[in-house]
């Protein structure tokens, strides 16, 4: 029998938990597959391999593994793979299949630049664009973010738009972002290139709140329903079933 096991990062903070543990309901709700189950990285519970043991015992015979993971970067490569190899030994007989992470998708982009618009219905090409993203010391992250930028410039047609990150590389959020103000004549409009809330999201909000009305920070990600597919079309691909459900 099938089996998904969905991996979100974890949070510390509650309100991110459930609010992953929501959308992935919703996503689950989308595929007709027998065993699903939901598990995490890190400081949320369950863990992948309690997420694992769930599918099994519920019958599960193989098992794919879908990352709830924006870009490919040090989780992607080597955290779920270890924790996944580890598994492997303890179960030989079962198949395990890890999915990619998202990846710079236009679907993505678009979505993206409606939660933009919905923010600031009355963007204009004078004001300004921050992506803040989660951060890594994977070097692709930045030609990563390289892509964004230029997707969502073309999308809004904004010619002021920057990265910077909250952790492990350059250019930081808060030196970003005063960067931006000392730039910009106009509003600054903050993107959180995050899925869900937590303390990196909270470290933004703040930041952003502190600025006054020059500094609009649009809603995570997992806001627009266009993510909700995204992950259906990454877990399901490959697979033979009768896959997406309609709503």
């Amino acid at each position: 029998m099938k089996a998904i096991l969905f991996v979100g990062h974890g949070t510390r903070l509650k309100k991110g938990e459930n609010e992953a543990k929501a959308f992935l309901q919703n996503v689950m709700e989308k595929v007709d597959i027998p065993i699903q189950e939901i598990s995490f990285l890190e400081l949320s519970s369950p863990s992948i391999e309690e997420g694992f043991q769930r599918c099994v015992d519920r019958g599960a015979k193989e098992v794919t593994v879908v990352p709830i993971l924006l870009l490919t970067a040090g989780h992607m490569k080597h955290d779920i793979p270890a924790e996944l190899a580890t598994i492997q030994l303890s179960f030989p007989k079962i198949p395990i299949t890890l999915k990619q992470a998202f990846g710079v998708q236009g679907n993505i982009l678009d979505a993206i630049a409606e939660l933009v618009h919905d923010s600031v219905p009355d963007l204009t090409s004078e004001d300004s664009l921050l992506i803040v993203g989660r951060g890594s010391s994977d070097l692709g992250i930045h030609t990563a973010f390289s892509e964004i930028e230029k997707g969502i410039q073309e999308r809004l047609g904004i010619s002021k738009i920057s990265s910077c990150y909250l952790a492990a590389t350059e250019p930081k959020f808060h030196d970003g972002l005063e960067t931006m103000l000392e730039q910009s004549p106009q509003r600054v409009i903050v993107i959180p290139y995050l899925l869900f809330s937590g303390l990196l999201l909270s470290e933004v909000m703040l930041a952003c709140k502190k600025r006054g009305p020059k500094v609009i920070q649009i809603e995570p990600l997992s806001r627009h329903k266009a993510m909700e597919d995204v992950v259906v079309q990454i877990a399901t691909e490959g697979m033979k079933c009768d896959a997406v459900l309609n709503d």
